[in-house]
C-alpha cells in the first residue's frame, strides 16, 4: 500500500535532492503563498503575490507533466488513470487562472482566484497523497535523486503563465510551450530593475533551444542506470 509523502520524512524520500522532497517544498510554498494572499493586504502586495503563484503553479505544472507523469504511467498500477485525473485538474487550474489573467477589473476575480487555490490544494492532495508515492515505491533514492535534477531542469525552462490550449503532454507541450516561456519570462523581467533589456535578451535566447533541451532529460529520465530501480 502507498503511503504519502507527506507523511515521510527527507531521509525516508531520498534525500533533499529528491523529486519527491523538491514536490514537498514547492507545496509547501504554495500553500504558504496562498494563505498569505487569503490574510489580505494592500493590493499592490497581493498583486505582486498572486503573479509569483502563478508563476510557481506554472512552472511547476509544466515539469510535473514533462518529467514526472510519463515515468509515473509506466510504473504505477492505473498510471495513465491517476495522471489523466491531474492533468484535468491542471487544466482546469490553467483556464481559470486565464480568466483572471485577462479580467483584472471583474468583480468576480476575488471569487475566481479563490476557487483556484481551492484546485490547486487539491491538486497538491491527490499528487502528494495517489501518485507521488508511487515513484517511492518504484525507484532508489539515487533514481529519485536523478529525477529531481531532471525536473528542476525542465522547470528553469518552463512557461510561468496559463496557456489553457498547450497540450498537457510530451513532446507536444515542450514543442508549444517552450517557446511561450520566453515571451512569458520577458514579462517576467520587465518590472525589474536594472538592464531589463539585456535580462529579456538572455532570457530569449535561452528559451529558443529549450524544447530540444527539455525533450533529452525526458529521455535521460526514462533510461534506468545501473542499480537505480
Amino acid at each position: 500500500m502507498t503511503v504519502s509523502i507527506t507523511r515521510l520524512d527527507s531521509a525516508a524520500l531520498g534525500g533533499s535532492g529528491s523529486i519527491l522532497m523538491r514536490q514537498r517544498r514547492d507545496h509547501a510554498r504554495l500553500d504558504t503563498m496562498m494563505n498569505r494572499w487569503l490574510a489580505g493586504g494592500a493590493d499592490e502586495e497581493l498583486d505582486v503575490l498572486w503573479q509569483d503563484i502563478v508563476q510557481l503553479v506554472f512552472s511547476h505544472a509544466f515539469a510535473e507533466e514533462t518529467v514526472l507523469w510519463p515515468v509515473l504511467r509506466r510504473v504505477a498500477p492505473h498510471g495513465e488513470e491517476l495522471t489523466a485525473r491531474v492533468e484535468d485538474e491542471h487544466q482546469a487550474i490553467n483556464e481559470l487562472i486565464a480568466r483572471v489573467e485577462k479580467s483584472p477589473d471583474d468583480p468576480r476575480r476575488t471569487s475566481w482566484i479563490q476557487q483556484a487555490f481551492t484546485l490547486i490544494r487539491q491538486d497538491i492532495r491527490d499528487e502528494e497523497d495517489e501518485l507521488l508515492p508511487h515513484l517511492r515505491d518504484a525507484f532508489s533514492d539515487r533514481r529519485l535523486r536523478r529525477i529531481g535534477v531532471a525536473w528542476e531542469t525542465v522547470r528553469a525552462t518552463a512557461p510561468t503563465r496559463p496557456h489553457p490550449g498547450v497540450p498537457r503532454r510530451p513532446p507536444g507541450n515542450a514543442l508549444r510551450g517552450v517557446p511561450l516561456s520566453a515571451f512569458d519570462r520577458l514579462r517576467d523581467v520587465a518590472p525589474v530593475s536594472g538592464p531589463a533589456a539585456r535580462r529579456a535578451f538572455l532570457v530569449a535566447v535561452g528559451a529558443a533551444g529549450a524544447a530540444a533541451v527539455i525533450i533529452r532529460v525526458v529521455r535521460a529520465t526514462r533510461r534506468p542506470g545501473r542499480g537505480d530501480t
